[in-house]
């Protein structure tokens, strides 16, 4: 059997009348305080499974396209996608639990377990949406106490990675549309995306971040600190521990 890791999305509660706000989370860079693939892909060649100098080459080189906007986000999955082919599925989990305890954990931004928390507290609905595929973005969502994610899809041919990417890319505009179709699935009105607000840290995610009610940004990089600036958009690092005061 093949086709798409589909197994990404937890449902919502049906049985809500008024349904809460919404309020998601970009992951690298917001609630991780490094990327992902990176770092697993620095995991991988630390165990022996790929060379360290190339794959750091190369990762370089398309995170130089991601800050300068210009990613070919079809291309670079296949290359996140790639080393997972030629390990074997149970292998994978064994080496991604490890992964989890040594290197996510660490990594998780000091403030985001008390942001989180504290739109928990409040009864809010609270989602990641990354563009990072799902078998890696299910511990850092784990760690975060968050079980709604919406992420990239990962092609499965009987249980095992192809190397290819599923029909959607969460990236750019794609986070919209993931998002939306998460809400149809969940049977939830999608006008619940209108009120709702997005921490991202990435100038990639301005799609999403206008998209939304309450776009903050995040620890954010150059370009969406000027855009954040201009249009008064709140601004808050998750880096250290903040005092969490949500309106």
């Amino acid at each position: 059997m093949s086709g798409s890791q589909h197994g990404y999305v937890m449902p919502l509660s049906r049985t809500i009348k008024q349904p809460p706000r919404l309020i998601l989370f970009d992951l690298d860079h917001t609630l991780l305080a490094a990327d992902t693939n990176s770092l697993w892909l620095g995991f991988l060649a630390d165990h022996g499974y790929l060379d360290k100098e190339r794959i750091n080459r190369e990762q370089q080189r398309w995170y130089a396209d991601y800050v300068n906007g210009c990613l070919d986000f079809a291309a670079y999955m296949r290359f996140q996608l790639q080393p997972l082919c030629g390990i074997p599925q149970q292998a994978l989990m064994t080496l991604r639990e490890l992964f989890s305890e040594k290197k996510l954990a660490p990594h998780i931004a000091p403030g985001a377990i008390d942001l989180v928390r504290a739109h928990h507290d409040q009864g809010h609905i609270c989602a990641v949406v990354t563009a990072t595929h799902h078998f890696l973005a299910e511990p850092v969502a784990k760690l975060v106490n968050i079980k709604h994610l919406i992420a990239s899809e990962a092609q499965l041919v009987n249980g095992s990675f192809t190397g290819y990417p599923g029909k959607m890319l969460c990236f750019g505009e794609g986070k919209i549309i993931a998002v939306e179709q998460w809400l149809e699935r969940a049977g939830v009105e999608s006008n619940l995306l209108d009120g709702a607000s997005f921490y991202s840290d990435s100038s990639n995610d301005l799609p999403l971040l206008e998209r939304v009610a309450n776009p903050v940004a995040v620890d954010p990089d150059e370009r969406l600190k000027t855009i954040a600036m201009q249009r008064d958009w709140p601004m808050i690092s998750l880096r250290h521990k903040p005092e969490i005061t949500l309106d």
